[in-house]
């Protein structure tokens, strides 16, 4: 199944759909989105979006980054909602070529899974409640606060570690691009660390070890810490799952 769906000014739009659980079903095709910012949207593109009949957008990236790199269109019948997952912002483009993307990357995200806890609960409360209509969330490269509740989702449905992790690099397919799209919003501005953009699988893997060790699993983090009660898992699997 390719997933990364054409677009002229998003790099890594992509459908969740297709990945198979431990009960034997799988995850509907084109109900269920994750991209790199929204608020790149303009002329053909908005069109394409259009089509897909997208009925929430979940924008998990600071309000000051909205202010500076724009939202998603305001469309007709589109409910848009910002839920910043991160609350320790930082640089990863001045970061030094001596850091490790897996190592360093995984920390942070351990980091959002602590601060974030009512903001991750909610995103995953509206995609609960999106009702069979589709939906997309995304942050600014549709990587890294993107990649943290794509996990989460698949885990809730019962995708196995082996296809998140999968999922996850596949980002890696955009990394060129999102690399271009950085040095052209930044003339002038050295790109400092090798690692901006990439997507590397060990990333996820030690995203999903810590969050065992320090929960005892990604789903018990799902509903004991997050609160996300069986209704809400319910209703995950009642519309995104076939």
């Amino acid at each position: 199944m390719i997933r990364h769906l054409e677009f002229d000014r998003l790099h890594n739009f992509r459908d969740l759909g297709g990945y198979r659980t431990a009960d034997g079903r799988t995850v509907r095709p084109q109900r269920l989105y994750r991209s790199d910012s929204l608020g790149k949207l303009a002329g053909d593109d908005t069109e394409r979006f259009t089509q897909l009949g997208i009925r929430t957008v979940i924008d998990l990236r600071y309000p000051w980054e909205i202010e500076q790199a724009g939202r998603a269109p305001e469309l007709p019948g589109v409910d848009w909602h910002n839920l910043s997952i991160e609350h320790r912002p930082y640089d990863q483009a001045a970061l030094g070529p001596d850091i490790d993307p897996a190592v360093f990357l995984a920390g942070k995200f351990a980091e959002v899974t602590e601060d974030g806890v009512t903001e991750i609960a909610e995103a995953l409360r509206v995609i609960a409640a999106a009702d069979s209509a589709p939906l997309v969330f995304h942050c600014a490269s549709g990587k890294d606060r993107t990649g943290i509740i794509a996990a989460l989702v698949l885990t809730l449905l019962g995708v196995d570690e082996e296809q998140i992790v999968a999922d996850f690099a596949l980002t890696g397919l955009a990394t060129d691009r999102l690399v271009a799209d950085w040095r052209e919003r930044h003339p002038g501005r050295e790109l400092a660390w090798p690692g901006y953009g990439r997507a590397p699988a060990e990333l996820m893997e030690r995203f999903l070890a810590d969050l065992t060790a320090a929960h005892g699993s990604p789903y018990a983090y799902a509903t004991a810490t997050l609160g996300l009660d069986g209704s809400t898992v319910q209703a995950l699997r009642a519309h995104l799952l076939e």
